[in-house]
């Protein structure tokens, strides 16, 4: 069963706040004071059903009876279940990206290169393990799994910290940070940990030596 989701973030209030990019796409115009406590409100309610009994048995309707509100109250807001997937994993999204944007160190800026990619993925490892129903409940169709804003953003980022490392002259940095994205694939977290039983220990030990054996080995100083 997935862990509890975090707090619902309050909309950013300064100007100074790093703009993120979302799974879900943006509201048209700012919402409404009371419509954004009753999408808030049906956002708790789904986060609450999904802890108690899992991704796989929440349903629009189900939500719509814990939040006291109509069905198509639901739909009109999240569209469909896939919708009200994406919804619920923004705001994990939005805090992860936040962290490794603007956080302390080592994932946030003030770390070396180096550093910040291993805290990137072991971050991430972790944070989809520990929501792995929701993550594979919500992943894009084939066609869109590359494109999607979480993806580019994660995959932009991965690439500047491996300029950053100062690779060789004939290094494909995007390349090797697709190869690396391939290793957070949420499909093959799945795989590695229920199938195939692999600790999260050995996975991020393993992401470190991915990133050590992409990077390649440091100049002598």
């Amino acid at each position: 069963m997935s862990q509890p989701l975090p707090p619902f973030p309050k909309r950013p209030e300064t100007p100074d706040e790093p703009v993120l990019m979302q799974l879900t796409a943006p509201e048209a115009a700012p919402l409404r004071a009371d419509a954004a406590r009753n999408r808030a409100r049906l956002l708790e309610a789904a986060a609450r059903l999904v802890e108690e009994q899992g991704v796989a048995r929440l349903t629009m309707e189900g939500v719509a009876c814990a939040a006291a509100v109509g069905k198509g109250t639901v739909f009109r807001r999240f569209g469909d279940r896939t919708g009200l997937l994406m919804a619920l994993l923004d705001h994990t999204e939005q805090r992860f990206q936040t962290a490794f944007i603007s956080g302390p160190a080592p994932l946030g800026p003030g770390a070396p290169p180096l550093e910040r990619l291993h805290a990137f993925g072991c971050h991430a490892l972790r944070q989809t393990s520990e929501q792995l129903d929701l993550y594979l409940a919500a992943e894009p169709e084939v066609t869109r799994r590359f494109t999607s804003a979480p993806y580019r953003v994660r995959f932009m980022h991965v690439c500047m910290l491996l300029r950053q490392t100062g690779p060789g002259p004939d290094t494909d940095v995007e390349l090797v940070a697709q190869t690396l994205m391939g290793y957070l694939d949420p499909a093959l977290i799945g795989h590695l940990t229920r199938q195939r039983g692999m600790p999260s220990e050995r996975l991020e030990a393993g992401w470190r030596d991915l990133v050590d054996r992409s990077v390649g080995p440091r100049p002598v100083v």
